[in-house]
C-alpha cells in the first residue's frame, strides 16, 4: 500500500468516526454507502430502508435528522412540476 492510499485510509476512517447516527463501524459504513447510493439514483428508497433494516418513516426522519436531501426527479422534471402549480 502506498503512502497515499494509506493517507486516504486515513481519511475515510476519520470521516467514518465523524458519523454520530451509529455506533459501530459497519453501521456507519453501511449508512454512507446507502446515502451514497441512494443519492446517486443506484437504489429506491425502499432498498435503502431494506438495507438499513429500518421502516420507511424511521429512514425518512433519520434522512431528515442528518438534513440528507434527494430526490428521484431530474431538473427537467422539477421544472415541469414547477410549471403544474
Amino acid at each position: 500500500m502506498s503512502v497515499l492510499d494509506k493517507a486516504i485510509d486515513k481519511e475515510l476512517e476519520e470521516i467514518i468516526e465523524c458519523v454520530p447516527i451509529f455506533k459501530t463501524k459497519k453501521e456507519k459504513e453501511k449508512l454512507l454507502i446507502v446515502l451514497s447510493s441512494l443519492s446517486l439514483g443506484l437504489i429506491s428508497l425502499s432498498k435503502a430502508c431494506e438495507i438499513m433494516d429500518m421502516d420507511r418513516e424511521v429512514f425518512l426522519r433519520l434522512l431528515d435528522a442528518i438534513n440528507f436531501d434527494f430526490s428521484y426527479l431530474k431538473e427537467n422534471d422539477i421544472e415541469i412540476e414547477k410549471s403544474f402549480q
